[in-house]
């Protein structure tokens, strides 16, 4: 299934550019979401006279994804959790908790974007949380969990 982008999306390619994927991805994910259109003519063409708008559309975003990354330069989370004598926690931190704390030091973040390759936090600890602001744009920041 051949479609054209309307904004870019990681791992398949930047906006206008025209792009085969399997149908079941085009139809229930990038066409629903308003990320592609389907590559016919009258799409095209629709598609060449809104190109200006959706060009400064896409850069007004990247440029509100730098402006959060520049308020999150070497920020450091501090997050208090009940643990045991050993350093284990009663629970985990997952991404919730922290989008939720970095919410609350004044930067508003979803919980999609903060990203945990190797799961929750079970340890008091002091470790590196990387945050997916844009496709062009991440964050780190640090995160400290402390017993309460």
């Amino acid at each position: 299934m051949e479609v054209i982008l309307l904004e870019k999306v990681e791992n398949l390619g930047n906006l206008g550019d025209r792009v085969n994927v399997k149908p079941g991805y085009g139809r229930n994910f990038l066409i629903p979401s308003g990320k592609a259109t389907p590559a016919t003519e009258e799409h095209i063409k629709a598609f060449e006279e809104r190109r200006a708008e959706l060009e400064k559309a896409a850069s007004d975003t990247l440029a509100i994804a730098e402006a959060r990354r520049e308020k999150l330069v070497d920020m450091t989370i501090t997050i208090a959790a009940k643990a045991g004598e050993e350093g284990k926690l009663f629970g985990s931190i997952g991404a919730i908790d922290i989008a939720e704390a970095i919410a609350a030091a004044g930067v508003e973040i979803e919980r999609s974007e903060v990203r945990l390759p190797e799961g929750a936090f079970r340890n008091i600890g002091e470790y590196p949380v990387q945050l997916h602001l844009h496709s062009d744009v991440d964050a780190g920041i640090t995160l400290v969990i402390e017993a309460e």
